[in-house]
């Protein structure tokens, strides 16, 4: 599986030109056609991120921001929910450490203070 491949299998539902995913993941310091990590937690990071890049895309669509009703199906506060996950998923990239900040037994380490 590829980092596009993972992408997609994030974002499913929300449709993207190949191009389109390559500079998202790119932005994020990823190559499209890399191998997946599963092991790797900044992979794993920088595909989350990638995937809250485009949620917020998707969100800054004022058109989207609208009550659907089709058929016997009805989708209120799409924005709300959109603002909810976009909250999730930042607090799911935030409890993901980068892979040198982990030591072998899982401890984290950082500088709370700066010199």
């Amino acid at each position: 599986m590829t980092n596009s491949d993972r992408l997609i299998m994030e974002i499913k539902g929300i449709d993207l030109t190949p191009d389109e995913l390559n500079i998202y993941l790119e932005e994020n310091l990823l190559v499209g056609t890399t191998e997946y990590i599963p092991t790797s937690k900044t992979n794993k990071r920088n595909i989350l991120k990638a995937a809250l890049s485009i949620l917020e895309s998707v969100a800054n669509q004022p058109d989207l921001m609208k009550n659907y009703k089709q058929d016997d199906i009805s989708i209120y506060q799409f924005h709300e929910n959109l603002e909810k996950r976009i909250d999730a998923l930042t607090y799911k990239i935030r409890q993901i450490p980068d892979d040198t900040q982990t030591y072998a037994d899982g401890a984290s380490f950082f500088y709370m203070f700066a010199d």
